[in-house]
């Protein structure tokens, strides 16, 4: 096998090991069945057992009961922008959006679509380089839900706290730091996930429902983008992203078996923490663009003092196996997505790699 890279691209992002190495091995005949994982039909008790067992991880993990539904559904993120507000934004209501990066951005155009909608907080105007604080934020007045992006792949910014805003339920897109630390779901009445970030690969998505929060969605859609539709059938509506969610379920026994989410979130300060120390110390050779207060832990983003010096560093860090560290064409600069599978060598490897181009660069 080629030796492999430290991948740092933002999605589809790095597995874990272990969990790519028991897929392998159970790939041709899963658990004695003569089929692989691939095969067996999303019907059967064998895969019954993958799913719903799934579910009980991530609800472990996470803290919750079953006052929480857990679904694994298809179209990524960008489709629960608009799933969203067609199941709970009617003509009464109003929707917030809490604007901190283009994936806020996404979704607020959707919901746009489907009803009211109030900007109740944004850093746009400051290039989204830090998460508003409470006293920027100014919701509607009683608003159905408050949307917010947990972590912003893009400009490297993270809510390091999540608000609170009493009665009102959050919606959340987690898609870049799900399980990447211990938060208090209870808050929150809708997660969603893309899980090709910190979950697994691409092609399925993970939602989260709080049971009262469920029972105020609009029940007149299309079967399919009826949030009750999977809930009532268990994400078996029809045929699911099986494969998908059966990484998914490696991947949380993986980090249930590395300590759960208390331990990741050390592991994932750490890994962090080793490149935003060379770029604090580099003199301005290097430059963060996320504000101290607002640094991602999954997405570290930064250009160069000379720019022309950047297309140099991502073509060498690829020589030397460090791979997918330009930053989106959207912004420019650098960016390495260091989430919960990346190994703490590939954190120390990338920064001694700038410490050594600044060396010779500086």
């Amino acid at each position: 096998m080629t030796e492999r890279v430290y991948n740092f691209y933002a999605g589809p992002a790095t597995l874990p090991l272990p969990v790519l190495e028991q897929a392998q091995e159970e790939f041709l005949n899963y658990k004695g069945t003569g089929m692989s994982i691939l095969e067996i039909s999303h019907r059967s008790k064998d895969f019954e057992e993958v799913i719903f067992e799934t579910e009980a991880l991530m609800k472990e993990l996470l803290g919750i009961g079953d006052e929480f539904e857990v679904l694994f559904l298809q179209g990524g993120a960008s489709t629960q922008f608009f799933m969203v507000p067609m199941n709970f934004l009617t003509e009464e209501n109003t929707a917030d959006y809490i604007l901190t990066g283009s994936w806020s951005e996404k979704a607020l155009k959707e919901a746009e679509m489907m009803g009211k909608v109030h900007v109740a907080g944004s850093t746009k105007e400051d290039n989204y380089k830090y998460i508003p604080s409470m006293d920027q934020i100014t919701l509607s007045e009683n608003p159905v839900y408050v949307h917010i992006t947990s972590n912003n792949t893009i400009f490297g910014t993270q809510w390091q706290q999540f608000p609170d805003f009493g009665d009102v339920p959050i919606v959340a897109d987690m898609s870049s730091d799900m399980l990447s630390r211990p938060f208090d779901v209870s808050k929150f009445g809708l997660i969603y996930a893309g899980a090709q970030k910190n979950l697994g690969p691409s092609g399925v998505t993970v939602v989260l429902i709080r049971q009262d929060f469920l029972k105020k969605a609009n029940d007149s859609l299309p079967t399919m983008l009826k949030y009750s539709t999977h809930v009532k059938k268990k994400s078996l509506y029809n045929t699911p992203p099986s494969f998908n969610i059966y990484i998914v379920n490696l991947v949380l026994k993986w980090i249930k078996s590395n300590g759960g989410l208390t331990a990741i979130e050390r592991i994932n300060k750490e890994k962090a923490g080793y490149i935003y120390e060379v770029i604090d110390n580099s003199g301005g050779f290097y430059r963060g663009h996320a504000r101290k207060d607002s640094r991602s832990l999954m997405n570290v983003t930064f250009t160069m003092a000379n720019a022309d010096l950047e297309k140099t560093f991502v073509t060498e860090a690829a020589a030397k196996g460090l791979i997918g560290l330009k930053g989106h064409r959207s912004v420019g600069g650098l960016r390495a997505s260091i989430y919960n599978a990346m190994p703490v060598e590939g954190c120390k490897a990338l920064a001694e790699f700038m410490k050594e181009f600044q060396r010779k660069n500086g």
